[in-house]
């Protein structure tokens, strides 16, 4: 752990100087989306969590740092891209949903290379007890270090996400959130560390956990 932290401080590093701001003396209008949450009664929150506002930002980026025992990294999220999807994502993190958490499926066929994560309690079990629409255009690509939410349908969004760590060959259904700017060698240990799957799509052999997970 105190390793991770470690090299944690030096991801932080290398986010900040990846980040740039603009001064300006005039105000800057700050557009908004408005979101749809759906209760899910039938499959309740697996840990604490209220519904988010139903407002959104839609400009700007937001950076989530991510230590797991693998390792840090740090995902730069676009608003403007999905700002619902960032909005729901930034509160999780905000009511600590993804602390402490697994990530029960690891990928790494000729089809899929990601890691699953935001199922509470399975592969596609423990949700925050609410659902809400994709957003998608339908141009979607997924290179490696795309982070994008997982679903089961559409308009099923809700805890569960994954991280690109090769590829992925698949159909534009899933709302892309960001990509990892720094830390994609957390990833390449995950995979290398091995899949207890012989088709290279299930748990990972060492489990990957999530210890905590922060907005800046």
């Amino acid at each position: 752990m105190k390793r991770s932290l470690t090299a944690l401080i030096a991801a932080v590093l290398v986010a900040m100087t990846l980040t740039t701001t603009t001064a300006s003396a005039a105000p800057v209008s700050k557009p908004v989306a408005k979101c749809a949450f759906t209760p899910t009664p039938e499959n309740p929150a697996a840990k604490p969590v209220r519904i988010p506002s139903p407002v959104a930002r839609a400009k700007g980026t937001v950076d989530v740092y991510f230590v797991t025992n693998y390792g840090p990294f740090v995902v730069r999220m676009d608003r403007a891209n999905a700002p619902c999807g960032v909005h729901n994502f930034v509160h999780l993190v905000k009511s600590r949903f993804y602390d402490a958490t697994q990530c029960f499926r690891l990928t790494n066929s000729t089809r899929l290379g990601v890691l699953q994560c935001g199922d509470i309690y399975r592969q596609e079990e423990g949700g925050p007890g609410y659902k809400f629409p994709d957003e998608v255009t339908g141009q979607e690509t997924y290179p490696r270090g795309t982070v994008a939410y997982g679903n089961q349908g559409p308009g099923t969004n809700g805890s569960e996400f994954f991280v690109v760590h090769s590829f992925a060959n698949i159909a534009p259904n899933y709302t892309v959130l960001g990509h990892v700017i720094a830390g994609m060698s957390t990833f390449d240990r995950m995979v290398a560390a091995g899949i207890a799957d012989p088709d290279q799509d299930g748990p990972p052999v060492k489990p990957i956990r999530i210890y905590k997970v922060w907005t800046r």
